[in-house]
């Protein structure tokens, strides 16, 4: 997957009502066996310590590189509920997402208890870290201070920046764009920018003339894939791309609302600040 489909699975898990046993059961009872279906949950309880209590992950849960040896329940649209039975969790986690409740419930019916919590701002990440922490006996507070001290001294070094109109490009064909009020917003004015698109869908496809319309002062291309889409000459009457002013952004980091967050606003910010010691 690359562009638009893959932040959306890279953010996304199973989306879920939480019942009764979901939402009551999984924040009281300290779990054992734990299968994580999206890669930040994934991170989270590894960063928390309750590694060893992961048992099953997605298909894209490839960091820490010790996730990489647990059995795969396969994606985050698809997982196979036969794999993750076969796994004997008594939690099954991941970010919320787009799927159906059938599993959910399934599971749930089962007496497994299941979490998944937005993450589409800061402060959401920082309370599912603290909810992984909850549930599983851990000590998050560590991790979530620190990650507040990141954030707070990451604002400190930009205080005086001029915040850049930025584009933030997750695909070309179709042009999708991050929009106002989603987690990449968020983390663009963390780093130090302005997003472009002020106004419509949180995750948006728009034309080469709406993007030429906006005029951003900066673009940032952060398409993933083996083989991204290149800026061909369609793109040529951009200011940006005339003005040499696209930044190619290939890390993961920039796309996962976990732990590493805050790595991900270091590095737009170093792309729009360059001059300015991000720490």
């Amino acid at each position: 997957m690359i562009g638009r489909r893959a932040f959306l699975t890279s953010v996304a898990a199973i989306a879920c009502r939480r019942s009764r046993v979901g939402a009551d059961d999984a924040a009281t009872r300290v779990a054992t066996r734990i299968v994580s279906v999206s890669a930040s949950t994934t991170e989270a309880l590894f960063a928390v310590g309750a590694g060893a209590l992961v048992v099953g992950r997605s298909r894209y849960c490839d960091h820490p590189p010790e996730a990489l040896a647990l059995p795969s329940i396969g994606g985050y649209v698809d997982p196979s509920l036969e794999a993750i039975l076969g796994l004997r969790p008594d939690l099954v986690v991941g970010a919320r997402g787009p799927i159906g409740q059938g599993l959910v419930r399934t599971l749930e019916e089962r007496g497994i208890a299941t979490w998944f919590p937005e993450t589409e701002t800061l402060d959401q990440i920082l309370a599912m870290i603290e909810g992984i922490g909850a549930r599983t006996g851990r000590d998050a507070l560590p991790v979530v201070r620190a990650m507040r001290a990141r954030r707070d001294a990451i604002a400190a070094a930009l205080s005086t920046v001029p915040r850049p109109r930025t584009l933030l490009v997750f695909e070309k064909k179709p042009i999708s764009v991050a929009g106002p009020g989603s987690f990449p917003d968020e983390m663009l004015r963390l780093a130090g920018g302005a997003n472009a698109l002020a106004e419509g869908a949180r995750y948006a496809t728009i034309s080469l003339e709406k993007a030429l319309a906006l005029d951003p002062d900066v673009v940032l291309d952060a398409e993933m894939g083996a083989a991204p889409t290149p800026f061909d000459a369609t793109w040529s009457a951009l200011r940006a791309v005339r003005d040499g002013k696209i930044v190619r952004l290939a890390d993961e980091r920039v796309l996962r609302p976990g732990p590493r967050v805050l790595d991900g606003v270091a590095l737009i910010a170093r792309a729009l600040h360059p001059g300015v010691a991000i720490p």
